[in-house]
């Protein structure tokens, strides 16, 4: 139960039987079952770019909240948002408190805060603002959310601020003395509402165009408001609030609807209930601590998007800029390019109804836009990365057996995207010559280098990655022929059968490398290490041509056969994980930022590597697939703020996490197949939604016994390194026996 922390007092308490240091920690020990394991600060300083976020937040819903902060490195806090609207898009409506007179810039000056003070569950937030005294909590709602800024006692000044993250129009008004409503404009021109009350009565005022006034409403650009409490007020001062994407009486409706009956620590309980259940569907035996911590964490992050803004049965769609009515969720803030790999194809397994409502509002984001979106966000269709994954995962999720959804509209919108719309990098809309090309030749025309860029509608900084383009292009042309194929679209499927080989036009069989060709068809000499500019965007994308000599995982035979034969893709393997870099790793880092994580040319920081070192189980030797994952997630996935290689991507690295930690991976979303890693723990079990389990034991499993010896799969000797969707969601029992060295003929 979490109790109100106020003054400091549960920290001290703590501390006495922790140390300072392990406050965090030693919270988590009173979180029941393996609630215990997480702990959002793990990854929140990032390896060259982006930190995770400590985020709290319901699973999947539509409020979530982190401190402003660099990353966890940094000791002062900007303000507390009441709304992220996005993974790293943007927040609305700042919040922060003060105890001196309020000040023309006060909304400005930043508070230092001790990291050791602060405690952050996903259902929970308290920090300790230690120059001004104030502990600050927080709990999260589906559309509301609680603040608490505990003051010293009888602090003569209590001040609320309010500001805003964007500079379009806003409005604050103060009613009754306890009340507040404020509009915040959003990416130009998405209006966001809050309503929220006080446990007490103030004195309200607004900053305008540098001046304070004693004002209880203020419209503008950029404008602030604060409330202030006289000494005879509570030394807790509370803010419920509710947003809403709707309208202002909306964010009332939300309000009433989740705070009727409820104060802060039954909202803290309701939020702890509601991780318990997503959490525990995973239930785990054996492993290091540290194991079950990056684990567990993992799974919580796999849980943040894509989120839920239906209120109350209507919802705004940034597609078509109108509210929509409808009984059904409507989810946003997915980044399909990082999340197709495994976080869909996870949820798939554990929440295939959240899956098939996520595919719905894809399938409405397509009739309200005109196109399949990509990187759905709350404003539209965000351009970004390059292909249409949301091609592959309708493909998957379907052969899964999920529905409940127009599937019929859905491959419209598949088609439309594969015919009409550029497969530019970072560009929405309709097809350009480059395009037409792609139609005609079977790749993307890259050009030579010092050749000036001929075609406007390239990016300036994020280029032709012509490379990239033509595998990831292959990739989502096979999956649009697949799905053809279940639907009986037989010309289609030819038509898209034979695009889905366009891979095989860049394969220089000279270099055993995917290499770009000029307009002319002239292979363009390339050290595919380190050339292409920043990125290597030139030709491929945050990564280097190593990384991308293995994007063929739709037809992994077809690889082996350019690769010469088993023996020839398992020598290319372990030639990526050991080839040098050539150059410092700060030459390297300089242009390639993306590419963390390394082992030799290996990136563990980036996502297009997920399924690289599963790929040994179709080259006949899987122990080095049991080797090989035992060791990236030991190397670069600790428990600690460093625990993520890369940009994690709201749930892309975690879902590997989750699915590598388990023992299996799905190496090829479009194809309900898993194949077997190593486990790192001796028994893991699933709570299927269907009422059955999936069982995993690795008897004799440890941080040594890391090889599989042998196999069964619900008592059949299993000699094949892998196992299908049908047989997981049927209550499958994988029995693996381990041990200290490879059995090199298991799997063969």
């Amino acid at each position: 139960m979490v109790m109100n922390i106020t003054r400091l007092i549960r920290p001290v308490i703590l501390s006495a039987f922790c140390g300072i240091t392990a406050i965090n920690a030693c919270y988590a020990q009173a979180d029941t079952s393996n609630l215990q394991y997480i702990d959002p600060r793990i990854g929140n300083v990032g390896q060259l770019l982006e930190p995770t976020r400590p985020t709290m937040h319901l699973p999947n819903q539509m409020v979530r909240m982190y401190p402003k902060r660099a990353d966890y490195i940094d000791d002062q806090i900007s303000s507390f948002p009441l709304n992220m609207v996005s993974h790293r898009l943007g927040e609305v409506f700042a919040i922060k408190p003060d105890d001196k007179p309020v000040a023309p810039d006060s909304w400005k000056k930043k508070m230092p805060y001790d990291n050791d003070l602060e405690i952050t569950r996903p259902w929970y937030y308290s920090t300790y603002l230690i120059d001004k005294d104030i502990t600050v909590e927080f709990a999260p709602g589906k559309k509301v959310g609680d603040y608490k800024f505990s003051f010293p006692a009888k602090t003569a000044t209590k001040s609320i601020l309010f500001s805003v993250y964007n500079d379009g129009d806003a409005k604050w008004n103060f009613t009754g003395g306890n009340a507040l409503t404020g509009m915040e404009t959003y990416h130009d021109d998405i209006k966001i509402y809050v309503y929220g009350q006080f446990n007490a009565k103030g004195t309200a005022g607004v900053i305008k165009d540098g001046a304070l006034s004693t004002q209880t409403s203020v419209e503008g650009k950029g404008v602030h408001s604060f409330i202030t409490f006289s000494a005879d007020a509570p030394d807790n001062i509370e803010f419920k609030y509710a947003i809403s994407y709707v309208s202002p009486e909306q964010a009332k409706q939300n309000f009433k609807d989740e705070f009727t009956g409820v104060d802060f620590t039954a909202l803290t309980q309701a939020g702890k209930a509601a991780w318990e259940k997503v959490v525990n569907q995973i239930k785990i035996e054996g492993g290091t601590e540290a194991q079950r911590r990056s684990f567990y964490t993992a799974l919580y992050r796999s849980n943040e998007r894509m989120v839920n803004i239906n209120e109350d049965g209507h919802y705004y769609s940034g597609y078509d800029k109108k509210i929509h009515d409808s009984t059904r969720p409507f989810y946003v803030d997915d980044w399909v390019w990082d999340t197709y790999l495994a976080l869909h194809p996870l949820r798939s397994i554990l929440n295939p109804a959240m899956e098939s409502d996520m595919l719905n509002s894809y399938v409405n984001m397509y009739e309200q836009s005109g196109w399949m979106p990509t990187f759905p966000v709350l404003f539209g269709d965000n351009p970004c990365m390059n292909g249409f994954h949301s091609t592959v995962m309708f493909l998957d999720d379907y052969r899964k057996g999920i529905r409940g959804f127009d599937v019929d509209k859905a491959y419209k919108g598949i088609l439309k995207n594969a015919t009409q719309a550029t497969m530019l990098p970072w560009e929405n809309g309709p097809k350009c010559e480059l395009d037409d090309f792609y139609y005609k030749n079977g790749f993307f025309p890259a050009l030579q280098k010092g050749e000036k860029e001929t075609v406007s509608l390239v990016h300036s900084f994020e280029k032709r990655q012509a490379v990239a383009v033509t595998l990831g292009g292959s990739y989502d042309d096979w999956a649009v022929g697949q799905l053809a194929e279940e639907l009986k679209k037989s010309a289609d499927a030819a038509t898209f059968a034979k695009r889905g080989a366009n891979y095989k036009n860049l394969w220089n069989p000279d270099r055993k490398m995917f290499i770009p060709k000029d307009k002319d068809g002239n292979w363009i000499n390339i050290d595919p290490k380190f050339d292409g500019g920043m990125g290597g965007r030139d030709y491929y994308d945050e990564n280097n041509g190593w990384t991308y000599l293995w994007q063929v995982q739709e037809d992994i035979p077809g690889l082996i056969n350019l690769m010469g034969g088993n023996d020839g893709l398992q020598a290319k393997l372990d030639q990526t994980f050991r080839e040098s870099l050539d150059r410092s790793k700060y030459e390297f880092w300089a242009k390639f930022p993306d590419a963390t994580g390394l082992v030799g040319q290996y990136s563990m920081g980036n996502e297009p590597s997920f399924h690289i070192p599963y790929l040994y189980n179709y080259a006949g030797a899987p122990w080095k697939t049991q080797k090989r994952i035992r060791f990236l997630l030991d190397v670069w996935y600790k428990d600690t703020i460093f625990g993520i290689p890369g940009d994690e991507d709201g749930g892309g690295m975690s879902a590997f996490v989750v699915f590598s930690s388990m023992g299996f991976y799905p190496i090829t979303p479009g194809k309900p197949v898993y194949t077997i890693g190593s486990p790192v723990f001796s028994k893991v079990t699933i709570n299927l939604p269907n009422g059955k389990q999936f069982k995993l034991i690795a008897n004799n499993c440890s941080v040594v016994n890391k090889y599989i010896q042998s196999a069964k799969f619900n008592g059949q000797v299993l000699n094949k390194p892998w196992f299908t969707h049908e047989q997981l969601v049927s209550g499958g029992l994988l029995e693996l026996e381990m041990g200290p060295k490879p059995n090199k003929s298991w799997g063969i």
